[in-house]
């Protein structure tokens, strides 16, 4: 008897645990899985992680402060890859992959098979929307990997909406991925927003009707004066340094104020190389919240923005110019009224933010050689020239270097095929010419760079970068404080140098906790880390590492 009611006992508390579970279960599914309204991706065109701190005292409370003392940032995010170009940080920054995966392996790049140089968004087999020039002839297809906001709208059985808008196409279409409602870049030729048929038929209405407005014409009629006064500008060299800064065509010298409304003369791609141009996208970016209803659905949407003219003004005048600053200080200001407008369509807490850098750049070689830090151009087409001269004398062909783009040669193979040449021996020959350079640091076979008596830090961003369909085979790297260019005014970028490749890192907003962090991480930890933010898959060529630090 004891034994019977012993066995109903059991089984009624078996009965209650499995009804409680069943209770549990039924409230986990109906409850909503949380995640922000949007997703905004800020991406500075050129800003040195430095930035965040160079103009720190001037900046204002709600822009880069805002997102440093409510957000969390990560203070040594490097490029793991060479070369530190646009296009490629662009693509590492949202697909978590670097070069030898996702294909993209500069702006532009030679296709070893053929010979042919292509840039890195050409499409032949799209038209531009909104306009009648080879603008808009451009797409996704030559990224190889899926992106962040391609797992957003998968992960989302593509109710997510997603929209890349930068002034370069590059900025726009790359973080949108291929499976993005939208995007948008600046055509100089009718002065306009415009897409491709790759992602639609025609402009939205709400496009067409800011294109009416003429906003290039109508902020360039402003002309542009600095933000405070000038003698206030303490981290700039003085404002009439032709030495290290170029000046627009028109101009008499490289000075403020800048008369915009009489240099423009109609060419409304001026606008690149001034601070409106952020501003231009910046009001894009809020009328596609606006007429897109971003934010205002069930799932989340993503917004990937990409500021370019930080880039044209850094290549022009150099980081170390009034221009510069200017031009981060009224960025700061836009970043305040863009987080403001935030804050008040969707509600502070509501939305998630990070911001980020495609690469950096490094500071005018005469500017550095006057204080007496080495340093200077290489001329890259004087090498160019010489090493053809030599490898024709010896082998009797003519050219069999296409280029040294990206700081790769890039050979003729087709040529060197057709002459049977031995592609060792001539890479032999190539790599005993260049390191007899006294700009050269290295010279490095990238099929075969695990033999070579180089850094490790530097074999690991050579084999990262390296795409066999895409990249040349044979780096260069230079001396520091070297880079290659044509003139000797403003800047470039493209090295494994901290200058170009420690990037700002700062996130902010629903789900992000306060704080920093001084551990390494990478440009490729980015994508990995909004994938986990927003509990969806990393994109299928990601090789970074969520930074759980940051989340809560």
């Amino acid at each position: 008897m004891k034994i019977k009611v012993l066995l109903t006992l059991t089984f009624a508390i078996a009965v209650f645990n499995l009804s409680a579970q069943n209770k549990k279960t039924t409230v986990s599914a109906s409850t909503t899985l949380p995640r922000p309204k949007l997703m905004v991706g800020l991406v500075v065109d050129q800003m040195r992680w430095d930035y965040l701190y160079r103009y720190y005292d001037r900046y204002q409370t709600g822009g880069f402060k805002r997102m440093l003392n409510e957000g969390f940032t990560c203070e040594n995010t490097l490029i793991p890859y060479i070369p530190t170009v646009t296009a490629a940080g662009h693509t590492c920054i949202y697909t978590g992959s670097v070069p030898a995966i996702h294909g993209i392996a500069g702006n532009d790049f030679v296709v070893q098979a053929t010979g042919k140089t292509m840039y890195c968004t050409d499409d032949s087999t799209v038209v531009a929307v909104g306009s009648n020039s080879i603008a808009g002839k451009m797409s996704p297809r030559n990224m190889l990997a899926s992106t962040v906001t391609d797992e957003l709208r998968l992960a989302t059985n593509f109710r997510s909406k997603v929209i890349g808008i930068a002034l370069k196409d590059r900025g726009g279409i790359l973080p949108g991925g291929h499976a993005a409602n939208a995007a948008y870049w600046f055509d100089d030729a009718n002065g306009a927003w415009i897409s491709s048929t790759y992602y639609m038929t025609e402009l939205p209405a709400w496009v067409k009707a800011y294109n009416a407005t003429k906003p290039a014409e109508a902020y360039l009629k402003k002309d542009w004066n600095t933000l405070y006064p000038i003698n206030t500008y303490v981290q700039s060299a003085p404002d009439n340094s032709p030495r290290y800064e170029g000046k627009f065509s028109g101009a008499e010298a490289p000075t403020f104020p800048i008369k915009t409304s009489e240099l423009y003369k109609g060419k409304a791609g001026m606008i690149r190389s001034t601070p409106y141009g952020n501003s231009m996208t910046l009001d894009l970016a809020k009328a596609a919240i606006e007429n897109e209803k971003l934010g205002a659905g069930s799932v989340t949407d993503f917004l990937a923005v990409s500021l370019s003219s930080t880039d044209y003004i850094g290549h022009q005048f150099g980081p170390n110019s009034v221009e510069v600053e200017d031009t981060y200080l009224r960025l700061d200001k836009d970043l305040a009224a863009f987080f403001t407008y935030l804050d008040g369509k969707l509600g502070k807490g509501n939305y998630s933010v990070f911001l980020s850098a495609d690469h950096g750049a490094a500071h005018n070689p005469n500017y550095l050689i006057d204080h007496n830090i080495p340093a200077g151009v290489w001329n890259e087409g004087s090498v160019l020239t010489r090493l053809n001269k030599m490898l024709e004398d010896k082998y009797k062909v003519k050219n069999l270097v296409i280029n040294l783009g990206n700081y790769q040669v890039n050979f003729n193979n087709t040529a060197i095929k057709k002459e049977n040449l031995s592609s060792d021996a001539l890479k032999l020959e190539t790599i005993q010419f260049l390191q007899n350079e006294p700009e050269i640091a290295y010279a490095v076979d990238m099929q075969r760079v695990q033999l070579a008596t180089i850094p490790e830090d530097l074999r690991a961003r050579i084999q990262n970068g390296y795409s066999a369909e895409h990249s040349g085979t044979i780096q260069i790297i230079l001396k520091p404080g070297w880079y290659s260019g044509h003139g000797q005014t403003g800047t470039t970028h493209g090295t494994w140098n901290p200058y170009d490749a420690h990037i700002p890192l700062v996130f902010m907003g629903w789900g992000i906790k306060h704080g920093s962090l001084t551990r390494e991480t990478h440009m490729t930890d980015i994508a990995a880390t909004i994938a986990q933010l927003l509990h969806i898959q990393a994109p299928n060529g990601n090789v970074g590492t969520a930074i759980g630090e940051a989340l809560k």
